[in-house]
């Protein structure tokens, strides 16, 4: 195990050195701009209305299920610990990784693949629905808390790493408007902040890890099928040879425990390994250096192995595919909806150009369940497919 950095190191994004916001602030007089980017994110009503919003299972179908806010909080936990190791800066970290998902629609990837659907087939100009885009456009436009501004009016630091990944033509869009902003780097082909590459490493490991927790919950994966993924029962030999006795929940817990754990010090030691041979001078030297947050190759052949599991075993289960089936017809309704009336929207939306976009916007706010209590007023209680009683 590689001996933790003393933070900061050179390579870390600082505040004092920040590309700024858009709109000029006074400095605040206990917090620095990362901090204050991350306490701005945490009030936001877009973050709130995480904890009504899908990861696997529909908000209304158990209490222990993730949600997006739940998922977010893991990300930024395990982000926060593998920065702290690494010499990065922790608060930054923290602000992307609970910013990540604020463009996600209801309905997790279903309500996002529906909405982009929608999008192209109505306005095949658009380019369509990202929840990345989305969430950056949450944080500069769509939230509506500050008298001067539109938006929280984040850092450039915060908001390149939100922006995870981009189409070429949202890019050059940004581009235009923000010369050599936050688009920048995918016409480029250059790295963000090694912050944000680690937020996208933590992202990825903690999905992977949780959703095999929900799924045995929900009871569409037995252990017993775990036990065929490679990357999981070593894990489980590991926790019976220290702990006999262990059965049960505690025994997929302390599994996955170790498999989570395991995975969290390979991307350390990597990432580790990476910046001493590379050595970069400072936080833009590490963006032109190529990828430097990384894992092993056997970490990631393993990830591969976990999300192929996850994909025939979980996201494509009979009963998830008869949800997400309802709840993509449930986003297509809303939209043709609004789009054919809107004044069915609330006038904040309804004024906003171009309608298609507005129309996107409002739907990819809704929380799962107040998705559902729209569809019954718009075409009937019990129409949605899907079993909720609001």
């Amino acid at each position: 195990m590689t001996e933790p950095v003393r933070a900061p190191a050179a390579w870390a994004s600082r505040a004092a050195h920040s590309r700024g916001r858009a709109r000029p602030e006074p400095a605040a007089p206990t917090r620095d701009d990362f901090q204050r980017d991350r306490d701005r994110i945490v009030h936001s009503t877009a973050f709130r209305r995480l904890v009504y919003k899908t990861q696997v299972f529909l908000n209304h179908e158990g209490d222990l299920f993730r949600t997006r806010l739940t998922h977010s909080l893991e990300v930024a936990q395990l982000a926060r610990s593998v920065a702290r190791a690494l010499g990065l800066n922790e608060d930054l970290c923290e602000a992307i990784a609970l910013a990540h998902d604020l463009g996600h629609t209801p309905f997790g990837h279903a309500g996002q693949d529906a909405l982009d659907a929608c999008l192209r087939e109505a306005h095949p100009d658009s380019g369509g629905f990202e929840h990345n885009f989305q969430s950056l456009r949450v944080v500069d436009e769509l939230e509506e808390r500050y008298p001067d501004f539109d938006g929280l009016n984040l850092t450039f630091e915060t908001r390149e790493g939100i922006l995870k990944h981009c189409s070429a033509r949202n890019a050059r869009a940004l581009e235009v408007r923000e010369p050599g902003g936050v688009g920048r780097r995918f016409i480029d082909h250059t790295q963000p902040s090694l912050e944000a590459q680690l937020c996208n490493l933590a992202d990825e490991i903690a999905y992977n890890t949780h959703d095999i927790d929900d799924g045995v919950r929900s009871g569409l994966l037995g252990y017993e099928q775990l036990l065929e993924l490679p990357a999981f029962a070593r894990f489980h030999r590991e926790s019976l040879a220290a702990h006999p006795a262990l059965a049960g929940r505690r025994l997929l817990f302390e599994a996955l425990r170790r498999m989570l754990s395991t995975q969290v010090y390979d991307l350390i030691d990597t990432s580790a390994s990476r910046l001493a041979r590379t050595l970069p001078r400072d936080a833009d030297a590490a963006r032109v250096a190529g990828p430097l947050m990384a894992c092993s190759d056997d970490a990631h052949t393993a990830s591969r192995e976990v999300k192929a599991f996850l994909r025939s075993g979980l996201y494509r289960h009979p009963r998830v595919v008869q949800t997400t089936q309802a709840a993509r017809q449930v986003v297509a309704d809303l939209f043709d909806a609004y789009s054919a009336d809107p004044a069915q929207l609330p006038a904040t939306h309804a004024l906003r150009t171009p309608q298609h976009r507005a129309v996107a916007d409002y739907i990819a706010g809704m929380t799962d369940r107040f998705a559902l209590r729209e569809h019954a007023r718009l075409f009937g209680p019990g129409r949605s497919g899907l079993d909720w009683q609001g």
